[in-house]
């Protein structure tokens, strides 16, 4: 049934949806994958390959990875950017070793927010030598000065900039663009080309009546004052305009400030807000008071003191073509009480510093700047981030600085450099309905919060984040999208033998009559490859290969020293409970004559694998999988039955040539009993050491 035409492997269609989303296209899977066997080192070593911020990322992330997650199709989908905290907080690893700075190619940022942080870390790499220049005291850009504490404490932040350091990259603070120094300036220093990233500094306000007033302040002042100078607002009723991001960080914090009362009015209804839900609904747990689809009219004030905000009925935010259009029902108005009024309506850009430094403004007050090359029409001078693109999320703002990057690096190799040369990978399609049924429903682990009786007179970190356990539990929820099974068509006999044994219905028989494993919906178990008779199918992610290197010199490794006791060899699970300290303890203090080997589920422990452990010596084999439970902890189907049929099949194989069948052992333990695997898998290590040595 093979088509003569098809490829030697059949191919995928695409990259893990989740890595598409990511603005800087990390590979979530990868650093999923290793803590959930417990590798947190490795996991951060994956991160920090290329994500400079990982410890900003996993604290304030938009994780836009989260939202094209296709275990959402399932149940929920996994928390990623609370697992990237966790490969933060248990993992160590450092940046990939730059290459040797050269002098000759000298680069100025100017800002150091995330876009223009990647934009440092990426030339650092490539061997530039790169200086941030900061107006600010502290380093970080907006999220280190204007991102509440409760949101992003001081120290996250710091442990980026510290490993950043450690490239070379240096920082000058309290210096300003176009005051201090301008573009000659620099040219003169020796830097051949200049990056400007300094974000969206301006807040916005509106000209109704009242807003002169002292007591109406701009959000990225107050959130300045509230997290810089100690800024108070006690026993006072604070009306904040805007339904935004800002707008809920300047309304937590005027709860955090001592506000007896805080109401938010925006113009947009509750579900056209675009702050994101997560944000609206902690806010709401604060106390905070939503006024949807009103719009500011006036602030009302008597005898000089403000009383509170003249709304009116907001009926449409958008037009017909979706442009930002207000429509109000000017009849209908109301009246929300309060002393002190926040605008949180949105930012710009303060150009005075660009201006200053001669770089071109057009007559909209915009920086000149072509998006196509990231150039200014200033030779050797770039643009990227917020400034020139309007506000985003961080993670969005370092891709462009990443671009932005990749534009100057062209530039001082004198090649030309275009955007468009960027080719992006394409996601995966959506999981199929008849794959999406058949997988384990998974409850999320939600990430462990302070409540708000706990967090809303302070500013301590309101998100608590996960222990180990619950990160390597989360973390085995990943559906493994493109790392599965992929068939080897020239050996494929269309035997069907996939077909009948996948739990998921990934392989299918076309309308033609040909076989096909569908492998971009593969749940990357493993079933398929031990049983298929002609070795006709391979994973595309290395987990196997990696578990299978480990295997011959864990035997020689027992061989070596099992001091006159039969030598016992341990295929073991790798997930969940075999992944947490507890069981690795066990691995620290194990006996002489035993050894481990771990694979991403029992599910990939193929016959061959348990009788090269027999070729190579061993004198028995013990397979170690979980326990099935209600919990549902186990991502995978029918693990135990497969590895159950495999190890009848090596027991009558081992009868064959004069071995007892009880040198080879299946054991399945729950999630406790790993936790003291010596004495869970004693009686099956009893049993091989009375058979003695072969």
């Amino acid at each position: 049934m093979t088509n003569a035409s098809s490829v030697l492997k059949e191919g995928s269609p695409g990259i893990p949806p989740c890595q598409a989303a990511c603005p800087i296209h990390q590979e979530v899977r990868e650093y999923l994958r290793l803590i959930a066997i417990g590798d947190f080192n490795r996991s951060l070593e994956a991160i920090k390959r290329s994500n400079p911020l990982s410890s900003v990322c996993g604290t304030i992330c938009a994780h836009h990875c989260e939202d094209e997650c296709r275990r959402q199709n399932v149940d929920k989908p996994l928390s990623i950017r609370g697992l990237k905290r966790a490969a933060v907080e248990f993992g160590e690893a450092d940046f990939p070793t730059p290459a040797k700075a050269d002098p000759a190619k000298k680069v100025a940022i100017i800002g150091s927010g995330p876009a223009g942080l990647i934009a440092a870390f990426d030339l650092a790499l490539q061997g530039c030598s790169v200086t941030v220049f900061e107006r600010e005291k502290y380093l970080g850009g907006a999220p280190r000065n204007f991102i509440p504490l409760y949101r992003l404490p001081d120290e996250t932040v710091e442990k980026d900039i510290e490993n950043l350091k450690k490239l070379g990259i240096e920082f000058k603070t309290e210096v300003e663009f176009g005051t201090d120094f301008g573009v000659e300036d620099l040219r003169k220093e020796g830097f051949k080309s200049i990056l400007i990233a300094v974000g969206l500094t301006a807040s916005r306000g509106l000209p109704i009546p009242g807003a002169d007033h002292s007591d109406v302040l701009l959000a990225l002042d107050f959130l300045r004052a509230s997290k810089r100078d100690n800024f108070r607002l006690d026993g006072r009723e604070v009306v904040v305009i805007g339904g935004g991001n800002v707008a809920m960080d300047v309304a937590r914090s005027a709860v955090r400030c001592g506000a007896s009362k805080v109401r938010l009015v925006c113009l947009e209804s509750e579900k056209e807000m675009p702050a994101f839900p997560w944000e609206i609904e902690e806010a709401k747990e604060e106390g905070v008071e939503f006024n949807c689809s009103w719009g500011p009219k006036a602030i009302r004030i008597e005898n000089g003191v403000i009383q509170g905000l003249e709304v009116k009925e907001c009926s449409s935010v958008f037009d017909a073509q979706g442009r930002f259009n207000p429509t109000y029902n000017e009849d209908n108005v109301m009246f929300v009480p309060g002393n002190t009024v926040i605008f949180a309506i949105g930012q710009g850009a303060d150009l005075e510093a660009v201006k200053k430094a001669d770089i071109p403004v057009d007559e909209r007050g915009r920086m000149v700047f072509d998006p196509a090359t990231m150039k200014t029409p200033v030779e050797g001078v770039f643009a990227c981030g917020e400034i020139v693109n309007g506000p985003s999320t961080a993670v969005k703002a370092m891709a462009n600085g990443r671009v932005a990057a990749m534009a100057i690096s062209y530039y001082l190799e004198g090649k030309p450099f275009i955007s468009s040369m960027i080719e992006e990978e394409q996601p995966l399609p959506e999981l199929a309905s008849d794959v999406a049924e058949k997988v384990k429903r998974i409850d999320r682990h939600e990430i462990p919060m302070l409540t708000p009786e706990e967090r809303s007179d302070n500013f301590r970190p309101v998100e608590k984040g996960y222990t180990m356990a619950m990160a390597v539990w989360e973390s085995a929820r990943c559906l493994g999208c493109a790392a599965g099974a992929q068939r080897i068509v020239e050996k494929c006999a269309d035997c069907l033998t996939c077909l009948r044994t996948c739990p998921y219905n990934v392989p299918v028989v076309s309308d033609q009559g040909d076989l096909m494993i569908r492998d971009f919906q593969c749940q990357a178990c493993g079933l398929c490859l031990t049983v298929c008779p002609n070795l006709a199918i391979e994973f595309r992610a290395p987990y196997i290969e990696e578990a299978e290197k480990e295997l011959e010199p864990a035997v020689k490794r027992l061989v070596a020293s099992r001091n006159g006791k039969p030598s016992v060899l341990v295929l073991s699970c790798g997930l969940g409970a075999y992944a947490l300290p507890e069981f690795n303890n066990f691995l620290k203090d194990k006996p002489a004559n035993v050894e481990v080997v771990k694979f991403p589920c029992i599910s990939k422990i193929d016959t061959l694998h348990m009788l090269k452990a027999f070729e190579l010596g061993a004198d028995g084999v013990i397979v170690a999988g979980c326990a099935e439970n209600e919990t549902n902890t186990c991502p995978f189907q029918q693990t135990l039955y497969w590895a159950g049929q495999r190890v009848s099949r090596v027991k009558s194989i081992l009868k064959d040539v004069g071995l007892e069948e009880d040198r080879l052992a299946l054991c399945s333990f729950k999630p406790e009993e790993v936790a003291d695997f010596g004495q869970a898998a004693g009686e099956a290590l009893q049993k091989i050491e009375e058979l003695g040595k072969r």
